[in-house]
């Protein structure tokens, strides 16, 4: 049995070992669709920063590039397969998805704090993210999360109680994952395709019982950051191109600070190092 344990994470306090030609151009007299262009991209930018401004931002966040038109393959990181891996096309767990945008992915794990500012943030700032939800931590309020996913947030699977999965049966797991399908299809509309074990812990029975509920990734992270400092997986400390965020919804019970002060660090740290945020599923 083999069982991966994350790097520092929220959940778990623990910290692993894994490792044109220049010159004058002829006068040409814009059409009126050229200059509604004009006019829609200069107020969308305007927009931004006005929204940057009110969030307590130093500036803009860089804007995501279309969606690739072919996507990626998405395989198991080197080192975190399990015997059966290809063999049975079992879920890969990965941290990075193959991209050479410079984009990142920010992901938000259990569903404990419920915070409304937070919401109105990530929609004025048109910041996509994608949550990993625990019943255990959700069912008191079922609707703010109806609300995150009104606002094209993707919902998706973390098990009902958060357990530690490879110390329970194939059997035991299986309830963690498809209970929780089953409670995210009644209450949210949507069975999910994605699924985060918690801790970032799994074993082969982990993403045989996920693959049988519907699941067909499993992504973890490659940094993870909080309302006073950033985490990493590699040694060089640093943000690379389709790397995965790790937050979870935390507020001052937990942290010395909010969600919306959470994501003012995040967006300060990738919008300096050139980086723009991006939808996970457009990648996968």
């Amino acid at each position: 049995m083999l069982a991966l344990t994350a790097l520092v994470s929220g959940c778990s306090g623990e910290e692993s070992g894994v490792k044109g030609t220049p010159g004058q151009q002829p006068k040409v007299k814009a059409s009126p669709a050229a200059g509604s262009y004009a006019d829609r991209v200069s107020n969308s930018q305007a927009e931004r920063v006005a929204a940057a401004e009110r969030w307590g931002l130093d500036r803009a966040p860089l804007v995501p590039p279309a969606p690739p038109a072919t996507k990626p393959v998405i395989k198991a990181r080197d080192g975190f397969e399990v015997d059966g891996q290809e063999e049975e096309g079992l879920p890969p767990v990965f941290t990075t998805v193959p991209t050479k945008d410079k984009v990142v992915f920010l992901t938000i794990d259990d569903g404990e704090e419920k915070d409304p500012k937070f919401l109105r943030m990530m929609s004025d700032l048109k910041i996509p993210y994608t949550a990993f939800l625990s019943n255990y931590l959700i069912k008191d309020d079922y609707g703010y999360f109806r609300e995150m996913r009104d606002r094209g947030v993707t919902l998706n699977n973390h098990t009902l109680h958060h357990p530690y999965l490879p110390g329970l049966s194939y059997d035991e797991q299986r309830e963690e994952i498809c209970g929780m399908q089953a409670i995210m299809t009644k209450q949210f509309g949507k069975r999910p395709t994605l699924f985060r074990p918690p801790y970032g812990n799994y074993n082969g029975d982990t993403l045989r019982a996920a693959k049988s509920c519907g699941i067909e990734y499993a992504p973890i992270w490659d940094e993870e950051v909080y309302v006073d400092h950033w985490e990493y997986r590699e040694d060089d400390r640093d943000l690379h191109p389709g790397d995965i965020v790790l937050t979870h919804f935390r507020g001052r019970a937990d942290w010395d600070g909010t969600m919306t002060d959470m994501v003012r660090r995040f967006l300060k740290k990738v919008t300096d190092k050139g980086y723009a945020v991006a939808r996970l599923e457009d990648y996968l």
